[in-house]
C-alpha cells in the first residue's frame, strides 16, 4: 500500500510572482491546483492564462478545479464583515456537494506533487484549509504544508 501524500498550499497575497513561483519550484511542486472560483486577479501574472504560461516555463503544470471555489455570495458576505466562522460553515455545506472534484483532486495529489492556490498568505483564514482537511477526512491525504513566499 501506498503512503498518501502530503498537500501542499500555497496564497499568492503581495507575494511576488517569481519568489512565489522559486517557492513552489523549491518544493518540488509538478501541478499547482487553482482552487479560486474565478482564476482572475488585479495582480500581474495571477490570472489562469499567465500564471499557467509562468508555470509551463518552470516545468509545473496548472489545474482549474472552479468547483472548490468560494461561491460568489460567501465571498462577498467574507469580504464585508471579515467572520472567517460564518465563511467556513457555508463553504463546508457547499465543499459536501463536490465529491467528484474532492476525488479528482485525490487522484491527483496521488500521481503528483500537489499544490493548492488561492489569495489569502494565511492558510487558516481561506477556504483552501477546509479543501485540505476534507481531503484528510476522506483519506486521500496524509498531511498538509502551507507554503510561505519569502518577501512578503
Amino acid at each position: 500500500m501506498n503512503a498518501l501524500p502530503t498537500v501542499l498550499t500555497i496564497g499568492y497575497e503581495n507575494a511576488e510572482l517569481y519568489a512565489f513561483l522559486d517557492t513552489l519550484a523549491a518544493h518540488g511542486v509538478t501541478l499547482l491546483v487553482d482552487t479560486r472560483e474565478r482564476a482572475q486577479s488585479r495582480r500581474k501574472g495571477y490570472s489562469k492564462t499567465a500564471l499557467a504560461a509562468a508555470l509551463t516555463e518552470r516545468g509545473i503544470g496548472y489545474r482549474h478545479l472552479r468547483s472548490l471555489g468560494t461561491p460568489p455570495a460567501l465571498r462577498k458576505a467574507y469580504r464585508l464583515d471579515k467572520d472567517f466562522a460564518a465563511m467556513k460553515a457555508g463553504y463546508t455545506l457547499h465543499l459536501a456537494t463536490q465529491t467528484d472534484a474532492l476525488e479528482e483532486l485525490g487522484g491527483l495529489a496521488a500521481r503528483e506533487r500537489v499544490c493548492l492556490l488561492c489569495y489569502e498568505a494565511d492558510a487558516r483564514e481561506c477556504h483552501r484549509s477546509l479543501i485540505t482537511e476534507r481531503l484528510q477526512k476522506m483519506g486521500f491525504a496524509e498531511a498538509v504544508e502551507d507554503l510561505t513566499v519569502p518577501g512578503r
